[in-house]
């Protein structure tokens, strides 16, 4: 087995790779861990919206049996009957 040097240039360049490669390395575990962090954000967002959902409806039942069939002007506080 022969053994030859490099020279500083090509170990210059060699390492500049390895620098680079675990530079995007670490970048992607950072864009990995943040895509983790948002599907968590997601799935409570989705648990929050499944609760707004039901108290949409159970108010919606309440205010039906109060008030009977119709529709509400929010911005005038009033229910208009069918």
């Amino acid at each position: 087995m022969t053994t030859k040097v490099l020279t500083q240039e090509e170990i210059q360049l060699l390492k500049s790779i390895q620098e680079k490669r675990i530079q995007l390395t670490e970048q992607f575990g950072i864009i990995e861990l943040r895509i983790q962090e948002l599907g968590l954000q997601k799935d409570y967002l989705k648990e929050e919206l499944k609760k707004l959902r039901q108290e949409e409806i159970k108010t919606g039942e309440t205010l039906q049996q109060k008030y009977g069939d119709g529709t509400i002007n929010l911005e005038k506080g009033e229910f208009i009957s069918q």
